[in-house]
């Protein structure tokens, strides 16, 4: 009987067996099909004409970077939730591409400039693009400026097209530069924290804002030398691209309040008669007009034009790999606050930076290096471990050379050093030869809190690194002794780097910062130029075409490893949303944030920085 029913039963068991299996199969094959349809839509690129006798529109969105940001799901979901737009950036070579393939292209009649949503650029990446333009200009060919307004860095880049133009309702918001931060010495008072710090060096005054309510004069000195530097670099280069007196320009900005009153108030109008813009064209005259010069598109909807990243997709990406390449030369960037270990966006990880390193001194085709950087510095021991790695490939028999950008000082100095050649632009803030130690304890704090600390060790100096408990003079003294073994290490490193005297190095040290044309007077740096100069030293001193250059990118071996790296995009979104309508609370913060940001992620072991706590570029204030 119970074999009858086992017979019974199996055609339906077979019958399930066949749905569930079926079923299992077509799930998976739409799962596949799905699959790969999302991906064919996220690779898939349509073909890009160029129409013949068009306008090429570049318009610069977002921040301008040299070091492309990693950009995850999670992100993106955050994005759509919330509604919060995504932090948009700009490749600088991009741009670059862009312009000099445009210089040659006969199908592009003239370059429209938009700068309406160009974020963050520094001066030195400004006069780079700067450069590809006057080559643009140089043809024959016309360049355009339009914005509804312009700060300093908009205008800095539209002051090279030969047409500005401005909207009524707009203005040109020229201030010059400045260097204003926040002083916490009283707010610690009042909290009792004592803040312990140890540094050698008059003008190392990162730490200033945590031991006094003001600007120190010798602080004051220094800014002062270096923000003039990059103000008469900046006027420069707007008086000549302008045709403008030097003198009139520099009256025109300092009496701005009584210039606006005698043109009613009218901003636009101010900056028409300053001869700081060409004409006053709403968006529709400005539409009007360039449908004069260019015609119609096809479809006749607008003026003949390509846009900037559809053009892009009909170029090959500058520094990109090709098989018949067999001597290269290795391009890496790094950009942020120097820390040990691994980094994430905004900051350079030794372990990261020394990987791409080490890939290049690996690698037999590349015979040069050409690390691009731009940093304020941080832990003296992560800048140490690079500067190791970098002579190790020079002992390996590669060329190295360092290409500085808007800021490569202190901790950036300190691995740059022994490269065989320095570029740096002249408006480059580096040098800052100085380090320093910072540790607060808050054994006052709790005492005010009805907290006490108390405790015993195993030797004299058991309790060193305590927080909860007062600084004894040894551990003081101790601290002391590493920061000034530190400086004279600084010093040691560059003098034998730049070949030059120890005192020598000391008399420009003690935490200065210098320009960079001041910094290729004292010997600090080899060359003025941007990293096209750079790649040209690199391949002049290894003997490769300077074509044979190649950004190398390290990707993240894993998934958890890419995510890793986007926690802190994801962090800087969440926290967009919730200042969200609170400007002030916004300003605040990008103040704040620099002055703190050295001391969480980047924990030297050894609390040792070589950091310059300066902005990376004064065009943002």
């Amino acid at each position: 009987m119970k074999k009858f029913f086992w017979l019974l039963s199996r055609p339906f068991y077979w019958l399930w067996k066949f749905l569930s299996s079926g079923l299992s199969i077509l799930a998976n094959l739409l799962f596949l099909g799905l699959l790969i349809a999302v991906v064919t839509a996220a690779l898939y690129t349509p073909q890009t004409t160029v129409p013949q006798g068009s306008a090429l529109i570049l318009a610069p969105e977002g921040d301008i970077v040299e070091e492309r940001s990693p950009m995850d799901p999670a992100t993106r979901l955050i994005s759509q939730i919330t509604g919060t737009p995504l932090h948009a950036e700009c490749f600088l070579q991009d741009i670059l591409d862009a312009i000099n393939a445009a210089t040659d292209d006969p199908r592009i009649k003239l370059l429209v400039l938009n700068t309406n949503r160009l974020g963050k650029a520094s001066l030195e990446q400004i006069r780079t693009i700067g450069r590809a333009l006057e080559q643009f200009k140089s043809t024959g060919k016309q360049i355009i400026a339009i914005g509804d307004n312009f700060n300093q860095a908009q205008y800095y880049l539209a002051s090279w097209a030969d047409t500005i133009y401005l909207n009524p309702m707009g203005a040109v918001n020229l201030r010059g530069f400045a260097v204003y931060r926040l002083y916490f010495k009283e707010m610690l008072d009042k909290l009792a924290v004592d803040f312990h710090v140890f540094r050698v060096g008059t003008f190392k005054s990162a730490v200033e804002p945590f031991l006094r309510n003001d600007m120190s004069a010798e602080d004051r000195e220094a800014n002062s030398l270096w923000l003039n530097a990059l103000w008469q670099a900046y006027s420069a280069d707007i008086t000549k691209n302008r045709r403008l007196e030097p003198q009139v320009f520099q009256e025109n900005v300092n009496q701005t309040v009584s210039q606006l009153a005698s043109v009613g108030g009218d901003r636009a109008q101010l900056a028409l008669a300053t001869g700081l813009v060409d004409g006053i064209k709403t968006r529709q005259e400005l539409e009007a007009m360039f449908l004069n010069q260019v015609g119609p598109s096809i479809d006749r909807t607008s003026f003949n034009h390509i846009d900037f990243q559809s053009y892009l997709q009909t170029l090959t990406p500058s520094y990109t790999e090709t098989s018949a390449k067999q001597a290269l030369i290795g391009i890496i960037t790094a950009s942020g606050n120097l820390l040990p270990g691994e980094g994430s966006v905004g900051q350079i990880g030794a372990d990261d930076l020394i990987k791409k390193i080490r890939k290049a001194r690996l690698d037999k085709r590349i015979k040069a290096i050409v690390l691009r950087i731009n940093t304020g510095g941080g832990s003296a021991f992560a800048s140490e471990l690079i500067r190791e790695e970098l002579v190790r490939a020079q002992k390996e028999g590669k060329i190295v050379v360092v290409s500085m950008g808007a800021m490569t000082a202190s901790g950036g100095y300190w691995l740059s050093a022994n490269a065989d050649s320095i570029v740096a632009d002249p408006t480059t803030l580096t040098g800052s030869i100085g380090i320093f130690g910072a540790i607060p304890t808050l054994e006052k704090t709790l005492a005010n809190m009805g907290i006490h600390g108390d405790g015993l060790g195993t030797t004299d100096v058991a309790h060193f690194g305590t927080l909860t408990s007062a600084m004894s003079k040894e551990e003081a003294a101790a601290l002391q002794m590493d920061v000034e073994q530190g400086y004279r290490q600084f010093i040691q490193i560059v003098a034998k780097g730049r070949k030059m005297q120890p005192a020598m190095v000391e008399r420009l040290a003690e935490g200065r910062v210098w320009d960079g044309a001041t910094a290729l007077r004292l010997g600090l740096v080899d060359k003025l130029g941007d990293l096209e100069t750079a790649i040209a030293e690199a391949a002049r001193l290894a003997h490769v075409p300077a074509e044979n250059g190649l950004f190398l990118d390290l990707t993240p071996d894993n998934l958890l490893e890419r995510f890793k790296r986007v926690e802190q995009p994801v962090e800087a979104m969440l926290g967009r949303l919730l200042l969200r309508g609170a400007p002030a609370l916004q300003s605040v913060q990008q103040q704040i944030s620099p002055q703190l940001e050295l001391f969480v992620p980047a924990r030297d072991p050894r609390n040792i920085y070589a950091h310059s706590m300066l902005p990376p570029s004064p065009l943002t204030f």
